[in-house]
């Protein structure tokens, strides 16, 4: 007798989810990727800086040195 477990029985940690790449279903290796070519091309992607964090600057409130004043803030 093998100490192996039976597949039917075997109860998977997370579900499959598409690929944000394509749109095929994830692999346990590659999670959330389909292969190591989907997960490449979206390292390719952060490294070149496609992805980025958009800031909204509000320099309507902020001096030529950079510092953000407040209305309560009175210069003496």
């Amino acid at each position: 007798m093998t100490d192996e477990p039976n597949k039917s029985t075997v109860t998977h940690l997370r579900k499959t989810q598409p690929c944000p790449e394509c749109k095929r279903p994830s692999t346990r290796e590659d999670y959330p990727f389909c292969s190591d070519r989907c997960r490449s091309l979206d390292l390719s992607r952060w490294l070149k800086g496609s992805y980025a964090i958009p800031v909204a600057d509000d320099e309507s409130k902020a001096d030529e040195d950079g510092v953000v004043r407040r209305p309560d803030d009175d210069e003496y």
